[in-house]
């Protein structure tokens, strides 16, 4: 496979933490569809790796990259909320720009299914929209800070975050790098400002648990 550069740059970050942990080397993406799927970063560097994606048309470019890239991701269809996996059975875990395309109520079952199936000492990597961003606002709102907006002529769901909200999705486990960022780009010809919540956080083991 000729190397990629991938445009999740701060994937790269975790990937960094996943090298240094003592587990295997097992990951999940959760949203892993599109013609250049991250899993294939990991893939890289030896891991085993798994994905969910609801999308059909996801699945199908993911399909079309491993067959001409040699992979094989085990991306499946699935749903975030209920995730297809034993309990504590994967090493790591990511979901990026995918989760916020929920209400918050379904983004808090979804964070809760990651860490049943993510393994003690694992990792997690989410990141959300923040309230900073300049589609905040935009759209019919469908609950506190919840609009269905139009994305590439697609009406979805955003949920906007402000910048301590997510802090309780981690209070069971350890975070290990949080960043709140602004990208200042442009999308279809206009100036905008781009507002995003990054987590990375490892879940407790059974010993630091019972302290």
């Amino acid at each position: 496979m000729i190397p990629i550069l991938f445009k999740q740059t701060q994937l790269y970050r975790f990937l960094n933490y996943c090298n240094e942990s003592r587990l295997n080397k097992s990951i999940l993406d959760c949203g892993a569809g599109g013609s250049c799927p991250p899993l294939a970063l990991f893939a890289e560097f030896g891991y085993e790796t798994y994905g969910i994606e609801i999308d059909d048309s996801q699945i199908e470019k993911t399909k079309k990259f491993s067959q001409k890239n040699g992979l094989n991701l085990r991306i499946c269809k699935g749903d975030i909320r209920e995730l297809p996996f034993e309990d504590e059975s994967i090493s790591h875990i990511y979901s990026y720009n995918s989760i916020f395309h929920m209400q918050k109520k379904d983004i808090q079952k979804a964070v809760q299914e990651i860490k049943r199936v993510v393994k003690p000492e694992g990792m997690i990597c989410l990141n959300f929209l923040s309230i900073y961003d300049d589609w905040y606002g935009r759209g019919e709102e469908i609950g506190k800070n919840e609009f269905l907006q139009i994305e590439r002529g697609q009406t979805v769901i955003h949920s906007y975050y402000d910048v301590m909200e997510a802090e309780s999705y981690f209070k069971d486990m350890e975070i290990l790098f949080k960043e709140n960022r602004i990208i200042n780009t442009v999308y279809e010809g206009q100036k905008m400002q781009q507002g995003y919540i990054d987590y990375i956080a490892r879940k407790k083991s059974y010993c630091e648990v019972l302290l």
